[in-house]
């Protein structure tokens, strides 16, 4: 019994190893690469597949989402003779998994290659300077070049992007010190600038301010002699108003001569010859009154008279 028991074991195991290798189940975005007796017989797809156990064989399995693959930097040097070191970066998607397995032993090692002679090639063809503002025409023409030589080997490069572009220490000290003198060139030129507006905007307020001021004053002193010649005009029109005679002008020119003295400047003093005339006319008024006053009156034309021949003997010296 126990021979059988062991053989039905056995059989029992090999079963299950074929349903095993029977059965297989792909992931979603993947495919399997299938050999009978080690030729390519067909691509399994996701799912559940049957194949032949012991004759079918499952060579590859292939993701085939997109891959993003770096690659470790590469000296490369330029037009002008100067060595930069390159980082790239591969995005990548396998189309057809047969070609991808046969067509080339090892397509990550391929693309590698091919990117870093073709970025050889390109970076050639540039100066430093060309090459560090130029990103986009570098990253253009890889990816041209890639997709071109990998679509027989059943891959699509979707993109490629250059991490960094790392020029010598030397020359990047000097960019550094270029930029800087341009940076302080700006400052500078943006300081003049500001300087020169500043001081155009101050001169325009000084001369808006006078111009202000000007008609201000200008204003202020039509003003006052509008309002002195409204005075004046007042005054005249209240005189010829009251009809004032001789007597009382002549009053009003007595008291007007002290203020007229007034002041430390006033070293000589000129009598006008009106003051005879306006002495005369008062004079007469004081006699006109001397019948109501007594002998006082009489003494004071006298007074009057006096007086008016002292002020003429005056006014001579004076006017000489």
């Amino acid at each position: 019994m126990e021979p059988i028991i062991i053989v039905l074991i056995i059989l029992v195991v090999l079963v299950f190893i074929a349903l095993i290798k029977t059965i297989q189940v792909i992931p979603q975005a993947s495919a399997a690469i299938v050999e009978r007796f080690g030729r390519y017989t067909r691509t399994l797809s996701a799912g559940l597949n049957i194949v032949v156990p012991f004759i079918d064989s499952i060579r590859n399995r292939i993701d085939l989402r997109e891959q993003v693959v770096p690659f470790p930097p590469q000296p490369v040097i330029t037009q002008d003779n100067l060595v930069v070191n390159i980082d790239t970066v591969i995005y990548y998607q396998v189309t057809d998994a047969r070609a991808a397995t046969y067509e080339v032993a090892s397509y990550i090692q391929a693309i590698e290659q091919l990117t870093v002679t073709t970025l050889r090639n390109i970076i050639g063809g540039m100066d430093l300077e060309r090459t560090l503002t130029s990103r986009e025409e570098i990253n253009a023409a890889l990816r041209g070049v890639l997709d071109e030589a990998t679509g027989k080997w059943g891959i699509r490069v979707n993109r490629v992007e250059l991490k960094a572009i790392e020029p010598p220490t030397s020359i990047q000290d000097s960019m550094e010190k270029q930029m800087r003198a341009d940076r302080d060139k700006r400052a500078a030129i943006l300081t003049a600038e500001g300087t020169r507006q500043a001081a155009i905007l101050t001169a325009e307020g000084e001369k808006q301010s006078q111009i202000l001021r000007a008609e201000g004053e200008a204003k202020a002193a039509a003003l006052r002699a509008e309002g002195e010649a409204q005075a004046v005009r007042t005054v005249f029109e209240a005189i010829h108003a009251g009809d004032p005679d001789q007597k009382l002008l002549s009053y009003q020119y007595l008291q007007m001569l002290p203020k007229i003295a007034e002041g430390d400047a006033n070293k000589l003093w000129i009598v006008p010859s009106e003051i005879g005339d306006a002495l005369k006319g008062l004079s007469g008024a004081m006699g006109n009154f001397g019948p109501l006053g007594g002998g006082s009156g009489s003494g004071g034309s006298s007074g009057g008279a006096g007086s008016g021949t002292a002020a003429e003997r005056r006014e001579k010296p004076s006017i000489d």
